[in-house]
């Protein structure tokens, strides 16, 4: 059992909501040790830039410098660790880790807006280490619009600004996020993205109504497209803001493989991101475990449970490497 998880928020709650952390001994969901239980090979960080808290003082452009601190925070981590965690630019590097028995860190962006109209910017984030970015965050960027209740907002797609992030990320190698992305966004980065896209963190609108989810169209369209699917498990996502519940993550799973077929899905978890719920089946990273054992039970072998705990994700990430 090899876990890769497309999605945390560690660094920011490290950084931001605890003040000071440690990823060896912090209380948070994704922790060294609790890597080392559910066999991790590779955690995809986020660096979320909240524009919430930089709305009075520098705005996107504050929150940019913050994900640059928040990038040199993770290095610094993987220092102090040296022996259990490394950083990871290619798939070649977690191999490489893996074979010294180090866990990968790879380091993405949670909000596109923080680029603020710079493309330059992409070229520092790649430059730092950077390889995925979520375009959106719940608010109109530079790039694009969000997910939505409203259809008018809904179904409005890229702006020129984002077509040409886009089509960098696609020269340069970078996994391009659609997770929070308004479904006209999403119809624009399949058009001119050059490879895969992911939706790093979110499950199955079938199953559960919320806009952040994916319809049974944009499943399809995605895993044609040689895409994926990281299952999120945020109990609004799943089916009920109170719940996380493991019955309801294992029928995403299996909707996922139904509709887009066993290259789909993979793990998205959002650990570090939400939290309030009365439900918590899987409450940090060590329990993943009860995941597998539980699709176990669905009827899905070894092989396919291989695919969605790291498979997938590797078949993406070769895929854009340059």
């Amino acid at each position: 059992m090899k876990l890769i998880d497309m999605h945390c928020d560690t660094i920011w709650k490290l950084m931001d909501l605890g003040g000071e952390g440690d990823l060896m001994t912090g209380s948070c969901d994704v922790s060294i040790p609790g890597m080392r239980q559910a066999g991790t090979l590779a955690q995809f960080f986020a660096c979320f830039g909240y524009l919430d808290d930089f709305k009075d003082r520098g705005g996107y452009d504050a929150c940019y410098s913050h994900i640059l601190e928040m990038a040199r925070y993770l290095k610094e981590q993987t220092g102090i660790h040296k022996d259990d965690i490394a950083m990871a630019l290619s798939v070649e590097d977690i191999y490489k880790n893996e074979r010294k028995g180090k866990i990968s860190a790879v380091l993405s962006v949670e909000e596109g807006g923080v680029l603020n109209g710079d493309i330059g910017r992409l070229d520092t984030l790649y430059d730092n280490g950077v390889r995925l970015m979520t375009l959106l965050w719940n608010y109109e960027n530079c790039i694009g619009y969000p997910n939505s209740r409203d259809s008018s907002v809904m179904w409005q797609g890229l702006k020129p600004f984002g077509i040409e992030v886009v089509e960098k990320m696609s020269a340069k190698g970078m996994i391009i996020d659609v997770s929070h992305a308004s479904d006209g966004t999403f119809r624009d980065v399949l058009e001119y993205a050059k490879g895969p896209v992911v939706a790093s963190h979110s499950n199955c609108r079938a199953l559960c109504s919320h806009p952040r989810n994916l319809s049974d169209e944009m499943i399809r369209k995605l895993a044609n497209a040689g895409g994926i699917a990281g299952l999120n498990l945020y109990g609004a996502f799943l089916g009920d803001k109170n719940e996380s519940g493991i019955e309801e993550m294992t029928a995403h799973v299996m909707h996922m493989i139904e509709v887009g077929g066993s290259e789909f899905p993979a793990i998205g978890t959002d650990f570090d991101g939400f939290d309030g719920m009365d439900v918590l089946d899987i409450p940090d990273v060590g329990h993943m475990g009860l995941l597998w054992e539980a699709l176990k039970k669905k009827g899905l072998g070894e092989d396919q449970l291989d695919k969605i705990w790291c498979g997938n994700v590797l078949r993406v990430f070769k895929s854009l490497s340059v």
